[in-house]
């Protein structure tokens, strides 16, 4: 499931819960399968910041390269 599909299914299980609608079962439901997708999506994001990097520029200005973002 991509980020995007996750966070949206994620969005529509905060907004029926907060509405108090749902039973109490199916809400302890949707909030279990809310908690995997938060978990889902932090995973995905950690991914793609491990990936990030910036470009690293001499000293006139040309990129030379890459280096960690956090570094």
């Amino acid at each position: 499931m991509s980020f995007e599909t996750a966070l949206a299914e994620l969005e529509q299980i905060v907004a029926k819960l907060e509405s108090g609608q749902a039973p109490l079962a199916e809400s302890i439901a949707i909030y279990e399968r809310g908690e995997a997708l938060k978990a889902q999506c932090e995973a995905l994001l950690k991914s793609a910041e491990a990936r990030i990097e910036r470009i690293t520029l001499s000293r006139d200005g040309k990129p030379v390269g890459t280096e960690p973002l956090d570094k």
